[in-house]
């Protein structure tokens, strides 16, 4: 942990190869997350779903449904990695995204979404062999990943904002 509100559990960075072990414990971190993600807001209401995880931050609502838009591209993303030779990946603005209509909605669709998702998810990339997960597409600000840094990228990004949710409740003591 650090005390950098906007990372609180450091920043992402890809190493591009990675053991079959670390592959393991992010896809393990992908299954585990939904769980996690529903125990960080149980309980909350509605005064704190809507309170910023830090000065200029999202509101918790904003974070959870941010976190399903955000894997619902991670999983696109890798399965078009898996099925195209390097392929471009689109970016979307997530800023954007996090003030659409739907973001006002009830964090209950989009904690089913993302538990869906990550089974789904979880399921695909523990049947990957070596060769896929060497698979690489281009992010247009990152450059060339791998399958297996996607995998380690949305484990991360994961935990890192349920790292948002549950240090925000440990500060307001929530």
């Amino acid at each position: 942990m650090t005390t950098d509100l906007r990372f609180p559990i450091g920043p992402f960075r890809a190493k591009f190869t990675y053991s079959r072990r670390e592959i393991s414990a992010a896809t393990g971190a992908l299954a585990k997350a939904p769980k996690a993600l529903r125990a960080a807001v149980h309980g909350l209401d509605a005064k704190q779903l809507s309170t910023p995880y830090r000065p200029g931050g999202w509101s918790v609502a904003q974070v959870v449904h941010h976190i399903a838009d955000s894997q619902v591209h991670g999983y696109i993303r890798l399965k078009i990695a898996l099925t195209e030779s390097t392929p471009t990946i689109r970016t979307y603005d997530q800023d954007a995204w996090a003030r659409l209509p739907d973001a006002d909605t009830s964090i209950a669709a989009s904690l089913d979404l993302f538990e869906a998702l990550q089974i789904r998810w979880a399921r695909s990339m523990r049947a990957l062999d070596d060769a896929a997960m060497m698979r690489c597409f281009e992010h247009p600000d990152d450059g060339t990943l791998t399958v297996a840094d996607g995998i380690a990228l949305y484990a991360w990004h994961a935990q890192h904002h349920i790292a948002h949710i549950t240090t925000l409740r440990s500060r307001r003591g929530w």
